[in-house]
């Protein structure tokens, strides 16, 4: 008896950007680790941190010639079975053509219950395969505590912050507040 071949189903990511076109508009998907995800709708206090977080970080990113936005995705050529998107995304440089990013700045991730072992895990693993990303807060939507990996050097650090802290943006020359219209809801 012979035995079918198994054929990988996994999508590099100019697979996944053909596919993802064929879809209705209202749905949200991401590639992960070579597999279509679609994206559920964020909750509203995750909303409103993302919300809040859009305009602080805009009034940074406007002297640099930056944006600040939402639902782009991420491109790393280290990866080519990845495009997650993250909440918000900061680059700098003229417009692209399309929603695909590989020379993001800053890239906050606000966690969501459902989905926070694969956002502190594959997609920080990701992340770290972007040469241009240079600071990567991780906001927790259920409790008011951030973490802040940065790029020094040939590595990464990490830094908690509550309530009262701040996250230090040198690459803008700003700061945000947890606090204060930042990254607390």
């Amino acid at each position: 008896m012979a035995l079918a071949a198994k054929r990988d189903a996994r999508m590099d990511v100019s697979e996944f950007r053909l596919w993802v076109e064929g879809r209705p508009a209202h749905e949200r998907w991401e590639l992960l680790d070579g597999e279509p995800v679609p994206m559920a709708p964020p909750r509203e206090r995750h909303q409103a941190i993302v919300a809040n977080l859009i305009p602080r970080i805009g009034d940074l990113v406007d002297a640099k010639d930056c944006r600040a936005m939402p639902g782009l995705a991420i491109l790393s050529a280290a990866m080519d079975d990845f495009a997650p998107v993250p909440d918000v995304v900061v680059r700098c440089g003229p417009p692209l053509p399309e929603g695909y990013a590989a020379d993001p700045l800053l890239v906050p991730e606000v966690l969501s219950p459902s989905s926070m072992s694969l956002d502190r895990g594959r997609k920080i693993d990701f992340y770290r395969t972007v040469p241009s990303l240079a600071v990567l807060p991780i906001v927790y939507s259920d409790e008011a505590r951030v973490e802040v990996r940065r790029l020094e050097g040939d590595d990464w650090s990490v830094a908690a912050l509550g309530l009262d802290g701040t996250v230090t943006l040198p690459e803008l020359d700003g700061t945000v507040p947890v606090r204060d219209r930042g990254l607390a809801f």
